[in-house]
């Protein structure tokens, strides 16, 4: 298959529909937008919001809370998702993107401890919970903070 053959997929395209092109086709003459006003006119219509000059919804309610710039977004990782690894090997942040665990590491990786761990691993990462620390070193393992 070549690029010049793709085409899209049977009835997913519709031809648009035909506008002031005469009585007969159903939509000529004011073709669908009624008689004057706004919306009749070439570039009417109201901004998205605009209540026809009532103070609009977004303007009535009040400001809550605030947006921290410096919050770090960390990519979390499950301990049950670590048992695909082999026992006794060691988890790194960039054996978790290989192994498709991680798709995007943002500001860094922490472990949770959702889940059981089977295997015996050491563990590196930015953060850990307290709960996978203790399941980590109770199946035998390391967690290690780089």
């Amino acid at each position: 298959m070549k690029l010049h053959e793709l085409s899209p997929a049977p009835g997913s395209k519709h031809a648009p529909k035909r506008l002031g092109r005469g009585i007969g086709s159903g939509t000529g003459k004011t073709a669908g937008r009624g008689h004057k006003g706004q919306n009749a006119r070439s570039g009417g219509g109201v901004r998205p919001g605009f209540e026809g000059g009532q103070n609009p919804l977004y303007r009535r309610l009040p400001k809550r809370g605030f947006t921290n710039r410096f919050r770090k977004e960390y990519a979390i990782v499950n301990l049950a998702e670590l048992n695909k690894f082999a026992a006794g090997s060691e988890v790194t942040p960039e054996t978790l993107i290989e192994s498709g665990l991680v798709k995007n590491p943002l500001a860094g990786i922490k472990i949770l401890g959702n889940g059981e761990l089977t295997v015996q691993l050491t563990v590196k990462a930015n953060k850990f919970s307290q709960s996978a620390v203790e399941k980590i070193q109770a199946a035998g393992g390391k967690a290690e903070v780089i």
